[in-house]
């Protein structure tokens, strides 16, 4: 893709994410770029809290948009997904340019490891790199009782030199388009060891699921994973009726790297930056694994078929 900015004009940034537009995340980002006066600032968002949606998009019916007032940006609310708003606001059906730059976040919660599977944040980045749009998603290790809506906005800061560096690149036309970045900060962001390039790591929430008997029993799961707090101070209301019965995901465990992974660092206190892209390939073993069983099954097969009319 051409890159569509002047030499004597602020390149254009588009911002998504997935905890919705009114997010303290996706507001904490569009200020700190606002405030450097450095770009043209563009949202295009979900109207609503979007988590672990992953790449879904909406295929079967139309998106409702509505613009929505964000000092210093040009901003819509849209009915659908991340990896939707993403598309509608490169497609110039929406805005009369293409963006430059994507960013996805700031989000509330990490993005490592597996989960960057699930994550609408991450898809909203990836849907980007697969229009040959830079593109960049952004969390923040939020923690309850530790974190505040502060950190969103030193996060954001944080990420500038990275943001300027990208956009000076595209400027040059010498920025790869190979994959996109995924950064994560940490929890104690005020007081981050630095910046480290990392990988994927294999981490992941274990989950399980629980019958309940009301939409609010066990609480309702933030994008944190963690437990809303004042849930069971809530009324419970049985929902469980006409013979359906109710489950609930929880959490039951964690898996985490132990080697030099995205996870591991940025529970160290560094402010990850890990190069993704969009391949699901399988490990070299696991490959090799199924190329001598692959003949050797379709063989075994045509011999017991084989077998079976010589009997009959």
């Amino acid at each position: 893709m051409e890159n569509n900015y002047c030499y004597d004009e602020k390149p254009t940034v588009m911002v998504t994410n997935d905890d919705g537009i009114d997010a303290p995340g996706l507001r904490a980002l569009v200020r700190v770029l606002v405030s450097s006066n450095s770009f043209r600032v563009l949202v295009c968002a979900p109207d609503s809290e979007k988590s672990a949606v992953s790449h879904s998009i909406t295929w079967r019916h139309p998106v409702s948009v509505k613009q929505v007032d964000i000092n210093g940006a040009t901003a819509f609310a849209v009915s659908g997904t991340p990896a939707d708003c993403t598309s509608l606001g490169i497609s110039e059906a929406l805005f009369s340019l293409i963006p430059d730059l994507v960013i996805s976040g700031i989000n509330m919660g990490s993005n490592c490891g597996y989960h960057v599977v699930y994550s609408g944040t991450v898809a909203g980045a990836r849907e980007a790199f697969f229009n040959d749009i830079p593109a960049v998603s952004v969390s923040y290790d939020w923690v309850g009782g530790k974190s505040s809506v502060d950190d969103y906005t030193l996060a954001a800061e944080a990420c500038l030199p990275i943001f300027s560096a990208i956009l000076a690149e595209i400027k040059n036309k010498s920025y790869p388009l190979r994959g996109f970045l995924n950064i994560d900060l940490p929890t104690d962001i005020a007081n981050h060891k630095g910046y480290k390039l990392t990988k994927q790591g294999k981490s992941i929430f274990k989950m399980g699921w629980r019958q309940v008997t009301s939409e609010r029993q066990g609480g309702k799961m933030l994008s944190t994973m963690e437990m809303e707090s004042d849930s069971s101070a809530r009324t419970e209301i049985d929902t469980a009726r006409g013979g359906h019965l109710l489950f609930k995901t929880e959490v039951r465990g964690a898996q985490v790297d132990d080697d030099d992974t995205d996870k591991q660092f940025l529970q160290e206190g560094y402010i990850t930056v890990t190069p993704l892209g969009a391949l699901s390939q399988a490990e070299t073993d696991y490959q090799s694994y199924f190329k001598e069983w692959l003949p050797s099954a379709v063989q075994a097969f045509k011999g017991s078929l084989l077998q079976h009319y010589n009997v009959h």
